[in-house]
């Protein structure tokens, strides 16, 4: 800053010691600190770091006495000749003797948007009254009571779940100091406004205090859960249970069938409430439902509430001489921290013998340097307050007997492929397998034999609707919530890649079964690359944070003004996933895995005829830690679950693969909000063989670009331009082979080609072929089902395609090999007629000469070009098409822009 001002800082709390560390750091002079005396023998964190510094440190009691100011007092204040107050927090009456007296006056901090709820208890009336946005004020002090002229706001938004200490550790603290700072920048260049509050709107409610925090019933759900979290922690909403005051915390509300659990008479309460595993669940008046997590006794005990009816059973955990060693050094911690307290008794408790929040994470950081392995939360303090509780708590942690409780899981199981494979069928989400909201199934088919493999739940609106929100709370989390995500998200997707490389056999089984999948070619790509996917996109975790802030960018600068502009790479927010049958577990890994390093959460829609291998995949990140809401798994109809996943105000992404038709339809509903969309759809690929190829590669790379994975594969060679030199003798070889091809079981490990994925899309093919021959083309070989239970077709070439024709321009997706001839040397004829298509996903080019090949390549209108190979994708080259095939792209470090959003932030400095 050009300009440095005297600063006199009036208040308490952590808070109030950052702004002071901050304002100092930034070259301003800080003259006296004026806080609170000590409590119990501590002082307060604001007077400790002044006093460290040396600076001058005032402790008044009170700055009035029977309404008038104590004049020793104004007298000191004004000792210190301040240029500016600043009160970052403060509990005191400050007289406007003091608040005038500075050149520049005084700024108060205040945690609403004022003019609304002005008052001490403003956050907690921003979550009572359902505000769907909070912020705070910094405004020039007056005679009334947060009633002066506004310097600046900010705002953010309120999560469906959020407490008081939600909102102030997510914004109101880590954005309330950088806007004190930045509050006294603009007074010391002369740059502040002084904005009128306005009078519509303006709100002015009192103090919350316990005793007037009890629970009125007679509300909506809503409504009682605002109550409760706006009450969270301080001073707590409470009921009459047992004929004693019990005190609700951590509310949600809960979207769902009614549990099953233990009731429990609430006095006043219409309905009693459900005891049950995750807590206690209580009704309002509109039969909605709210779950609270945790409930203290009036001794200050506090408990989870699913242990309501058990909380007396827990028995004392005999302590091993490891164990006895840790609560003696935690006993030395609690009395680093109660410096007041002689000894520290097993009765003693933490909260009253003077220690508050501020010492909470004092205790735990000091707990985690000396054992990293016990992960204890702020909550556990609360939840066991005195020292011998709180042992007990902390060893049972240690040993591991606090973990959550196992998901619960109905599978169907199957013996098959020499094992037995547990299927999950039911709706994933929110952490949980539940039936659908209406209770609907439909079947899924095993494509080699027609039979029902397993009955799975279908999806409605509703379970869209809570997906999403469920999604929408996990983003906090993946987020916000987590100290350190980008590590977290690492962590959790290597986790998720070693489950899945564990259960690889098992996987592979499903998927060959649920979608006709050849075994080999399932374990090897369907499933192996899904792992090398996960473990790819774990690696860019923690690059995205790193360089977040690293782009800086020149810009014009003004004189004398400064600038620096730099970006910041940002999660898009909830995103939707809609994956296609062909390979159902690896298009799951090619977008989720981005998705997740991104920091985004996701409902995902697999195809309806493939539903088992997403559904196992959901298993298995609920294994591997992937907190609540953060994956989503929705099985049923496209039309139903997709088409509303598109309109869904609150998805920001939509990412899918599948035909250009549907993919046209997305970008429609998507337009409702203007969502982003990536599209992978329909191709019809061109395949060039010129003369001079190595002929048995080419036949053979040919074959597998028509045939890999029984032809239902985005990238498949749809068209086959073969120089006429060469084109009998290549037909001929590739028959040979085909006669070769083993058609069969998919889980027999001899097999070459399985079955179609479904009965209607062996139907749709038989009806191409039928119309290829019609239109003229010669059916060299196959066009057929193959005489055997489930929904075989044989390989199939065709000839003498012309350009004109529905088989030249239409996809098959199937095993249907499609020949078109081209004069010897018609370089530039060939690439006319290749790229005469609407489509551009991948297309491929056979020569020995090396710049033809380059020549071919750039001239292709398509998102991948093979030279002389076929179907080589890997985890690290973007994937994607050109035209009508779509845009974005799946693989490689483009596939993370998908997902993240870029913000420029300028600076004058």
């Amino acid at each position: 800053y050009q300009h440095k001002l005297k600063l006199a800082l009036i208040g308490q709390s952590i808070f109030g010691q950052e702004v002071y560390n901050k304002l100092r750091k930034e070259g301003h002079k800080v003259v006296g600190v004026f806080t609170v005396p000590d409590k119990n023998g501590q002082a307060d964190p604001l007077a400790l770091a002044a006093e460290k510094d040396g600076t001058p440190v005032f402790k008044f009691p009170r700055w009035r006495a029977k309404g008038k100011p104590v004049q020793e007092v104004v007298a000191a204040y004004k000792s210190v000749g301040a240029e500016l107050n600043v009160l970052p927090f403060c509990t005191q009456f400050i007289p406007m003797d003091v608040i005038d007296c500075p050149k520049h006056g005084s700024i108060i901090y205040h945690p609403s948007i004022l003019p609304r709820h002005r008052g001490a208890s403003a956050i907690n009336w921003t979550l009572i009254q359902g505000d769907k946005k909070a912020g705070f004020t910094i405004f020039w002090a007056d005679d009334g009571l947060d009633t002066g002229p506004i310097l600046l706001q900010r705002e953010c938004d309120v999560g469906q779940n959020d407490t008081v200490d939600d909102l102030y550790n997510r914004f109101l603290f880590p954005e309330g100091i950088k806007a004190m700072v930045e509050a006294v920048h603009l007074i010391a260049e002369g740059k502040a406004p002084r904005i009128p509050q306005p009078k519509e709107g303006a709100t002015y409610e009192g103090i919350q205090k316990k005793e007037n925090a009890e629970i009125s019933w007679d509300q909506p759900a809503a409504a009682l859960h605002n109550w409760i979290r706006g009450h969270d922690k301080v001073p707590g909403a409470w009921a009459t249970i047992g004929g004693q005051v019990v005190t609700f915390y951590g509310s949600s509300l809960l979207d769902a069938s009614v549990p099953a659990g233990q009731e429990l008479a609430i006095k006043g309460a219409s309905r009693p409430g459900l005891v049950t595993k995750n807590g206690l669940v209580i009704f309002g008046n509109d039969g909605k439902m709210v779950q609270v997590r945790n409930l203290q006794f009036e001794d200050g005990k506090m408990i989870p509430a699913s242990k309501y009816f058990s909380a007396d059973e827990t028995t004392a955990l005999e302590l091993t001489e490891e164990e006895k060693k840790m609560a003696e050094d935690i006993r030395a911690i609690w009395k680093g921290i109660l410096s007041n307290v002689g000894v520290i008794e097993d009765s003693t408790d933490f909260f009253k013998s003077g220690a508050s929040s501020m010492h909470v994470v004092r205790m735990l950081e000091e707990i985690k340097q000396k054992y990293s392995g016990l992960q204890l939360q702020n909550e556990d303090v609360y939840m066991a307050t005195k020292f011998a509780d709180f042992i007990q708590m902390a060893v049972r942690k240690f040993r591991g007997e606090d973990k959550e409780e196992e998901l619960v899981i109905d599978y169907v199981s199957k013996n098959v492929n020499n094992m037995t494979v547990n299927m999950p069928y039911q709706c994933f989400i929110n952490g949980q397998f539940i039936n659908a909201d209406d209770g609907k199934t439909y079947d899924t088919i095993n494509p080699a034999d027609g039979s029902v493999i397993a009955s799975v739940s279908s999806a409605s609106l509703a379970d869209v609707d809570k997906a999403v929100a469920a999604a929408k709370e996990g983003l906090e989390y993946a987020t916000r919530r987590c100290s350190c995500p980008h590590k977290a998200r690492l962590s959790l997707a290597r986790q998720l890649a070693d489950l899945m490389e564990e259960h690889q056999e098992e996987l592979a089984t499903i998927e060959s079964i649920d979608s006709g999948a050849v075994y080999t070619l399932a374990l090897k790509t369907h499933v192996g690359m899904s792992v090398q996917t996960f473990r790819y996109f774990a690696g860019w975790c923690d690059k995205i944070q790193a360089s977040e802030y690293g782009a800086t960018i020149p810009i014009n600068q003004a004189r004398p003004n400064h600038n620096l502009t730099f970006t910041k790479k940002e999660p898009i927010g909830v995103c939707a996933i809609v994956i296609p049958w062909n390979y159902p577990l690896m298009m799951l890994a090619w977008k989720s895995a981005a998705c997740l390093a991104a920091g985004n959460t996701l409902v995902l829609k697999p195809a309806q005829v493939t539903p088992l291998t997403s559904l196992k995949f959901a298993e298995l990140s609920a294994k591997a830690g992937f907190p609540k809401g953060v994956i989503n798994i929705l099985p049923g109809s496209g039309g139903l679950v997709g088409q509303h996943l598109s309109e869904h105000p609150d998805v920001r992404k939509v990412g899918f693969t599948g035909s250009t038709p549907t993919g046209k339809q997305i970008m429609k509903s998507a337009a409702t909000n203007l969502k982003k969309v990536s599209l992978e759809l329909g191709g019809k690929s061109p395949l060039i063989i010129f003369s001079d190829c190595e002929l048995d590669r080419a036949v053979k790379m040919g074959m597998g670009a028509v045939y890999f994975n029984k032809g239902e594969n985005c990238i498949a060679a749809g068209r086959l331009f073969v120089e006429e030199s060469i084109h009998d003798e290549f037909v001929r070889k590739v028959v040979e082979e085909i006669k070769k091809m083993k058609i069969g079981d998919p889980l027999d490990r001899s097999t070459d080609h399985g079955p179609q994925n479904h009965k209607a899309h062996l139907e749709k093919l038989l009806q191409y072929c039928e119309t290829g021959v019609k239109e003229g083309a010669t059916l060299v070989y196959g066009g057929r089902q193959v005489r055997r239970p489930g929904f075989f077709m044989e390989p199939t070439v065709f000839t003498d395609v012309e350009d004109h024709m529905y088989i030249a321009q239409e996809e098959s997706f199937g095993p249907v090999m499609v020949i078109s001839k081209f004069k010897n040397g018609d370089v530039d004829g060939v690439l006319r007629r290749a790229n005469t298509t609407e489509y551009g996903l991948a297309s491929g080019v056979f020569t020995k000469d090396i710049s033809k090949a380059l020549y071919i390549s750039e001239k292709l209108e398509a998102g991948t070009v093979f030279i002389n190979t076929y179907n080589k994708t890997d985890v690290a080259a973007p994937f994607g098409g050109f035209k009508q095939s779509g845009f974005g792209k799946d693989l490689g470090e483009e596939a993370l822009h998908e997902y993240l959003r870029t913000k420029a932030i300028t600076v004058e400095y």
